[in-house]
């Protein structure tokens, strides 16, 4: 397929609630003179200009849509290139095993006004890694670090064990070269030398910079700018993934553009408000009188109300302080993976210190959906210092790693897997997603939703449900029912493929939120036939 360099006309085109597109993006025909990537031998910068900004409403029985219209024109004018990527290349990591890939790390400016640039770790392939394809990964929060947690703690070519670096027999970059980009600034190493910047950040400025750091990176590695490229992420990432890719389309940027994958992912508010109460009461967390009350008094459409306007009615509130309550005293019980036996490490008092905080935080909130975000935001936090997370928290705080990675810490004391300082606007999590990977899918970019089928905060049953209904929308026919797929002689998890395999849904058996840190060979394994485009193993 060539690369797309379709209109943002073309993009909704079947989208319902979009209207007038042609006057909403007529500053896609002047970003026609500078469609092609930045060279080695050119200076330019590109600037972000948004020729429209629309939030749409549609209501129907069982959703509320919301849809995006960016579109980006790109002017020419003169800046400094990017250093060549040999100042970028680790020759090794502290305690790292001798590898036969290459590494780079550093930073690619996004504003050189304002001091903002965003830093990335890139893996090559190994084996023949001019023959394979580029993925980006990217992890959610929004403000947890792609590099930390993707790289380190899911499907990188390393984890770390006590001071020294471990192979990982399953990392993703044998199948590919792999991106990991700490976006947006704020994550991580990533950083904005104006402050200011971190008090207010939202979708449409993170795809933004996205896109503007895959310009110039694309500068920096010219030999990657013709490969097939992929998106993928987890999480929030659901928001951050088909939203690239989205603006990538309307901006008539050359970059090849195959697919996305997008895992445990937020695509659709209303799935994340009333999916877990499901789950939560199918896996024991909750008592069936506690269900029963809960989704007698608190209907999806009154929580999807509620979570917007910031109002329940009395019945439901007290419902719902009843469930959230219930899941704050199960502290032995992780809502990212509910099979998975919680870390007991000496740190355990961080788990006495996310009980108490639970309760205190659930007694005084006063909506339905801050209840939930306190909830998973805490135990993520106690997760990052007593479990794997802890382990690499201090890996990246060592000055002899924060050198060999040529990072720095800018207005931070020290490096965390999610970030303490940036204020994200949270009334992003409402945007539809869903209906923009649909976009992607009708102008032939292939779209996965996957789930580890063990997370009880985005639930495998939502995103499935997603997928199908997204299908019918589509007029896509089912081309391979749902079916156990295999991972050696053992069941990986279920699909199901829509179209000539433009859509397609699969579970992995056993997997958290972040699947592939606890169901590494499943996940290496639908990493494998997503990029081939080839079916799941069936035997």
């Amino acid at each position: 397929m060539a690369h797309h360099s379709n209109s943002s006309a073309q993009v909704f085109d079947g989208v319902e609630g979009i209207t007038d597109r042609s006057s909403t993006c007529t500053a896609a025909t002047a970003a026609n003179k500078s469609n092609s990537l930045l060279s080695e031998t050119e200076e330019q910068e590109l600037l972000f200009s948004l020729s429209s900004s629309r939030l749409i409403m549609h209501y129907s029985q069982q959703w509320i849509v919301m849809g995006i219209i960016i579109c980006a024109s790109f002017v020419h004018t003169f800046v400094p290139v990017e250093p060549h990527p040999i100042a970028d290349k680790i020759t090794s990591l502290p305690g790292q095993p001798q590898v036969s890939f290459q590494q780079f790390s550093g930073y690619i400016t996004i504003d050189e006004k304002q001091q903002r640039a965003l830093f990335y770790y890139f893996v090559e392939a190994e084996g023949q890694p001019a023959s394979k394809p580029l993925v980006l990964w990217l992890n959610g929060g929004p403000g947890c670090s792609s590099f930390g947690a993707g790289a380190f703690l899911e499907h990188g070519p390393f984890t770390v064990k006590g001071d020294n670096l471990v192979r990982n027999e399953y990392s993703w970059n044998k199948e590919a070269n792999m991106l990991y980009l700490e976006s947006p600034a704020g994550v991580g190493f990533s950083y904005s030398a104006n402050k200011s910047f971190y008090t207010y950040v939202n979708d449409e400025i993170t795809a933004r910079d996205n896109l503007i750091f895959l310009q110039r990176w694309f500068a920096k590695y010219p030999e990657y700018r013709d490969k097939d490229f992929f998106i993928a992420g987890e999480s929030y990432a659901g928001h951050y993934v088909p939203q690239l890719a989205q603006l990538i389309i309307q901006s008539n940027v050359k970059i090849n553009l195959k697919g996305i994958a997008v895992g445990n992912a937020l695509l659709d508010y209303y799935s994340f408000i009333t999916s877990p109460g499901e789950y939560y009461w199918s896996h024991g967390l909750i008592s069936d009188a506690d269900y029963q009350l809960f989704t007698e008094v608190c209907n999806g459409s009154e929580i999807m109300s509620g979570s917007i306007n910031r109002e329940v009615s009395t019945a439901c509130y007290n419902a719902s302080e009843e469930l959230y309550a219930q899941l704050a005293r199960t502290t032995g019980i992780d809502l990212y993976g509910v099979i998975s036996d919680v870390c007991l490490s000496p740190v355990k008092s961080q788990i006495d210190k996310l009980h108490e905080h639970l309760l205190s935080r659930i007694q005084n909130l006063s909506s339905l959906h801050s209840k939930q975000e306190a909830l998973s935001q805490q135990q993520l936090k106690a997760k990052e210092l007593i479990c794997g997370e802890g382990i690499t928290h201090n890996y990246f705080n060592r000055k002899d790693v924060q050198k060999a990675l040529h990072a720095q810490l800018l207005g931070v004391q020290q490096w965390t897997l999610c970030s303490d300082v940036l204020q994200y606007d949270f009334a992003n999590r409402e945007i539809l997603t869903i209906r923009v990977v649909g976009s992607l899918v009708k102008i032939g970019i292939r779209a996965l939703v996957y789930s580890g089928d063990q997370d009880a905060t985005i639930p495998f049953t939502g995103s499935r449900t997603l997928a199908n209904e997204l299908a019918k929308e589509l007029g896509l026919k089912t081309t391979e029912p749902y079916r156990p797929w295999f991972e050696g002689e053992q069941v990986g998890g279920w699909t199901q493929v829509y179209g000539n395999n433009q859509l397609s849904f699969a579970s992995i058996r056993g997997a958290s939120h972040t699947a592939p840190s606890t169901q590494p060979a499943r996940s290496f394994s639908l990493f494998k036939a997503f990029l081939s485009g080839k079916p799941l193993p069936n035997a």
